[in-house]
């Protein structure tokens, strides 16, 4: 079990992290998610143990890390980090690249090697120079090539942000599905929550260095502390008492209000956003704006009754 018991760390004078605290078990996925420069970053490599922590400690079954003060060699042995450079050999095959982390006396070695970038959909690039590679493809070698060990932690920091669409959801399913079968701790700093909703054990949300929101995706989605935690899985509507009605709950999501037939509430169209399988229909009622999913395109200027889920 990871333990992360009330670390803080400042780069100056300014906290980045303050008395962050939580576990994870092996074969968790844990995704850490907030607004750029809220330590996602610093709390992975505080983790693997590239930066000394101010206060607090990191525990992993039991044993205290000592970090880098203790390490002659920054990082973990058990644990693997990709940051978003990639770290890769650019002269060198993708094979080659991959194979850097496997034993040459291993006689599965060249197996593994196909079996690693099977899960992340490069055997086909197997001789290719990395140095050709665009830079999705450049990610998901690097992928390949820190998963090759078999870490019991594995610490990704934005590991699909070059990837296209349609290979980040196969990518996906097939590397935490992988991770899951060999029962490796994964911990994703992403500002990318689709991933984070379908997959992740649990979320974590940072704001001003410190832990907002904990929970399970189905907890922090369907009952987000406020509008900066809902803001990062949906459009948000931040509705007064007075409009919906309901004095204890001021957050909806598109979906939680409805264009009915007829209400109390008359709304003016103002836009329309084609979204694939739903129109996001912009309106305007009583001096606020709302946004609300709906099957059909509505014309600016039409007049619409909505009602809110209550």
């Amino acid at each position: 079990m990871l333990k992360v018991e009330n670390i803080s760390f400042s780069y100056t004078s300014k906290k980045v992290l303050s008395t962050i605290s939580f576990t994870a078990n092996r074969g968790d996925y844990i995704a850490v998610v907030g607004e750029s420069g809220c330590g996602k970053s610093t709390l992975l490599e505080i983790i693997y143990g590239l930066l000394h922590i101010d206060k607090g400690a990191v525990y992993w079954d039991g044993e205290k890390l000592r970090g880098p003060k203790f390490n002659l060699i920054p990082g973990e042995k058990f644990m693997k980090y990709l940051p978003q450079d990639f770290d890769l050999m650019p002269y060198i095959t993708v094979e080659e690249n991959v194979g850097k982390n496997l034993s040459y006396l291993d006689k599965n070695r060249s197996k593994r090697i196909v079996e690693l970038l099977e899960v992340v959909d490069m055997t086909d690039f197997l001789k290719t120079k990395v140095i050709n590679l665009s830079g999705g493809q450049k990610q998901r070698v690097a992928i390949a090539k820190v998963l090759a060990k078999e870490p019991e932690v594995l610490l990704l920091d934005e590991p699909f942000s070059h990837i296209d669409n349609f290979r980040k959801n196969k990518l996906r399913r097939s590397l935490f599905k992988y991770l899951k079968t060999k029962n490796i701790l994964c911990l994703v700093a992403t500002h990318d929550t689709t991933d984070a909703l379908s997959f992740a054990n649990e979320i974590i949300v940072l704001k001003d260095a410190k832990i907002e929101a904990q929970g399970t995706p189905e907890k922090i989605y369907n009952t987000p502390k406020n509008a900066y935690v809902a803001s990062f899985f949906n459009e948000i509507n931040k509705v007064s008492s007075k409009l919906s009605g309901v004095k204890n709950k001021q957050l909806y999501y598109p979906n939680e209000i409805k264009i009915v037939a007829n209400s109390e509430l008359k709304a003016t169209v103002t836009s329309s956003y084609f979204k694939g399988s739903y129109y996001l229909i912009e309106v305007e009622v009583n001096g606020e704006i709302l946004f609300i999913e709906h099957q059909f395109k509505l014309n600016n200027n039409q007049i619409v009754f909505i009602e809110f889920n209550k």
